[in-house]
């Protein structure tokens, strides 16, 4: 069986809905998986200024806190963060600095890695976001399973070949459908990531 660790940070709930899509798809594919959330690092002070992050917060302090051992024990990743000035945020840069010792022992090689985001509006950063993790990415010797336009829901979802993407409003409500995309990026991964570690 293929294992798939989805990781998510979000504050306010965007990219938890798409990583809870995504955690659905892979396990309709066949994959034991894993859905696993970037610790909070921001200050109380400010999380208590926005109760939409607060809420979210509270609503899901029962996700496990993803940590090294996730990333050993997957076969492929899924990632989904919202933009910050067109790169990932703090608590996932955090997260992937202190991956170190996974990539100096070559354990992060081979893996299949594909990546999702959000923004408050269409050129918000969503793809430079990707590809910025990407690039980290790239660093391990991973490999990207990007969805380029494999599927019409890539289209129908916005068309963004580098992952899924969608923009949010102000009130937290997505302005595309981007469910199926999601959907079939997550299967997408699970068949490549099978196919290499099928050995």
């Amino acid at each position: 069986m293929t294992n798939i660790a989805v990781i998510y940070y979000s504050s306010t709930g965007t990219n938890y809905k798409l990583a809870k899509w995504a955690e659905e798809a892979a396990k309709e594919a066949g994959a034991e998986v894993k859905l696993v959330r970037v610790a909070e690092t921001a200050p109380e002070e400010a999380i208590a200024q926005n109760p939409a992050w607060k809420q979210h917060l509270e609503e899901t302090k029962d996700v496990p806190v993803a940590s090294n051992d996730d990333l050993e024990w997957a076969d492929g990743f899924i990632f989904s963060v919202p933009t910050r000035f067109g790169n990932v945020p703090a608590q996932i840069k955090s997260f992937l600095d202190a991956t170190g010792g996974l990539w100096f022992n070559g354990k992060l090689v081979n893996k299949v890695v594909s990546a999702m985001s959000s923004a408050q509006n269409p050129h918000g950063g969503q793809e430079q976001t990707i590809t910025n993790l990407y690039t980290t990415m790239f660093h391990w010797g991973a490999i990207v399973a990007a969805p380029g336009y494999s599927d019409q829901s890539v289209f129908s979802g916005g068309g963004n070949p580098y992952g899924t993407s969608v923009t949010v409003d102000q009130d937290g409500n997505m302005q595309e459908d981007v469910e199926a995309a999601v959907k079939h990026q997550a299967k997408r991964t699970v068949d490549i990531a099978s196919r290499i570690h099928s050995k």
